[in-house]
């Protein structure tokens, strides 16, 4: 399956959770009318009770749609953790977590994780002073992701930083160097809190 590039509205209403991780999809609109928390789609408010294989598909989508990743990516990576030592979903989400493009856009570097993909893409991200174009790279603790020296006068990174107000607390950005670090790993309870994981191991072991 492609990776999706639509709206992503769209897909938050249709999952009712903002894949966006800001609420947005759900906030008062400009025309000061609330936007509409129901599925799209002429039947969006019609939609039954969800089985359990469909609670399982729908905690699935929430989360590759939150990283935005297509489903061989997203699989591949479930299977990597579940070889792992210690929780299955817990090093799952934490590998996600660890993404480079995922850490560009938890930096403050984009302002959205479709855009951090697009600076990976394009190769204006470096991890340790090397230009890496892969999104899906895994980042080590310790490692410094900055900006190509060409790349560091991009407005729309410069916008992004100026705009980021908090950033988690396992990642440290340096504003004066534009780069940050991964300083540990993230421990489970510190993003995606409403995720129930369970569902997605469960999903995948059936």
């Amino acid at each position: 399956m492609a990776r999706y590039t639509g709206p992503a509205w769209k897909v938050s209403r249709r999952l009712k959770f903002s894949t966006l991780e800001n609420g947005k999809e759900f906030a008062i609109g400009k025309n000061g009318k609330e936007r509409r928390a129901y599925a799209p789609g002429q039947h969006g408010q019609r939609r039954g009770k969800l089985t359990e294989y469909g609670l399982q598909l729908q905690e699935k989508q929430k989360v590759r749609n939150v990283y935005g990743m297509n489903e061989k990516q997203f699989h591949n990576t479930f299977v990597k953790a579940s070889k792992m030592k210690g929780k299955t979903g817990d090093n799952f989400l934490i590998m996600l977590e660890t993404r480079l493009d995922n850490l560009v856009y938890r930096l403050g570097m984009a302002a959205t994780r479709r855009q951090a993909r697009q600076l990976v893409n394009h190769g204006h991200i470096t991890v340790d002073g090397k230009k890496v174009n892969i999104p899906s790279f895994f980042v080590k603790p310790g490692q410094v992701i900055g900006l190509k020296e060409q790349s560091r006068g991009l407005k729309v990174v410069l916008e992004s930083v100026e705009a980021t107000v908090a950033r988690k607390e396992y990642v440290s950005f340096d504003k004066d160097k534009l780069e940050g670090t991964l300083v540990r790993l993230p421990e489970r309870g510190e993003f995606l809190e409403d995720i129930q994981e369970n569902l997605i191991v469960e999903f995948y072991n059936r």
